[in-house]
């Protein structure tokens, strides 16, 4: 029987739980006795160099690599393949991706959708439109409450790769990151 592939891809900004929903596909897949790879950017080394690992420290052992064709070489008789932090790999993360379900494969890949600038983010764009499944989470803005769907920088850094947490990003609605971007409060 020939393993139907699929690409599925998880998105939002931070802190909307990207990470935490390729855990719980990832863990099911392997309840379900699949042979399950993960990769992660190796330039990703905020809580764990060779662990995904969520905001809320849940975590799978994963390999990092440098350049999205590793993950080719490094993925040969596996049923599921999973990617963090898609937004940092290099623009052939999209044919890797496609080559991979085209074999069979499970893909399942969750990123940053979009930059500190709203501006979207790296191979992303490109991964959802090719994805059997989009699905984009949400986190909640923490000066109203309402659905966040973008992560407002706090530090001065002009630079799109910057890794961070609470103390450099906040996950801000539509109103509060234009409130903010033009310094209003």
């Amino acid at each position: 029987m020939q393993r139907r592939g699929s690409i599925e891809v998880i998105c939002g900004s931070m802190f909307s739980g990207k990470t935490e929903e390729l855990l719980r596909r990832l863990k099911r897949a392997k309840i379900a006795r699949q042979k399950v790879e993960i990769f992660k950017p190796a330039v990703d080394v905020r809580y764990s160099e060779e662990e995904v690992v969520s905001h809320d420290k849940n975590s799978i052992p994963s390999t990092p690599v440098e350049h999205s064709s590793n993950i080719l070489l490094l993925s040969s008789e596996v049923e599921v393949v999973g990617i963090d932090e898609a937004q940092f790999f290099d623009k052939g993360l999209v044919d890797v991706c496609q080559q991979l379900a085209d074999q069979g494969v499970r893909v399942i890949v969750a990123g940053l959708d979009m930059d500190f600038r709203r501006v979207p983010f790296g191979p992303m764009p490109a991964l959802c439109a090719i994805a059997d499944d989009v699905t984009k989470v949400h986190a909640v803005c923490v000066r109203c409450g309402r659905l966040a769907n973008y992560s407002f920088r706090l530090v001065a850094n002009d630079k799109q790769l910057m890794l961070g947490e609470m103390q450099e990003y906040q996950p801000l609605c539509r109103l509060c990151y234009n409130k903010e971007a033009k310094g209003e409060r």
